[in-house]
């Protein structure tokens, strides 16, 4: 039978946060868990407001009211930008899906692309939402 030899290799550890720098395609992914995890969450606040709204007239009084309110338009501002660039990434992985913005360079340019197109949608939802 023979040896096994363990070789004990000195492997960098980076405890610093801040000191670590994730590549473009990585923080794209990562918001696109976010934004899909925030849209979820954000369904049972929408279907809440929509039964109000739904289940009288004075339940829709009592919704029109709750929306009026700055932190309330605030907050759906945030729901629709969530699901705006949810939306958009899904799309750029389906692209990627199909083997379109694979390489390094491409990735980079698709998910810069993603939060420009993100960033027009955002300013519409503000506009829809104000």
């Amino acid at each position: 039978m023979g040896h096994i030899v363990k070789v004990s290799k000195p492997r960098p550890v980076n405890l610093d946060l801040q000191t670590i720098r994730f590549p473009l395609t990585a923080i794209a992914s990562i918001l696109h868990r976010i934004s899909g995890v925030i849209t979820l969450v954000s369904v049972a606040i929408l279907l809440w407001l929509l039964d109000l709204s739904l289940s009288s007239p004075s339940g829709f009084e009592a919704a029109s009211s709750i929306i009026d309110s700055y932190f309330v338009k605030f907050i759906l501002w945030g729901i629709l930008t969530a699901l705006a660039y949810h939306i958009v990434g899904g799309i750029r992985h389906l692209f990627q899906d199909m083997q379109y913005f694979e390489e390094l360079e491409s990735g980079k340019v698709s998910a810069q692309a993603s939060f420009v197109i993100t960033a027009v949608l955002s300013v519409l939802a503000g506009i829809l939402v104000w």
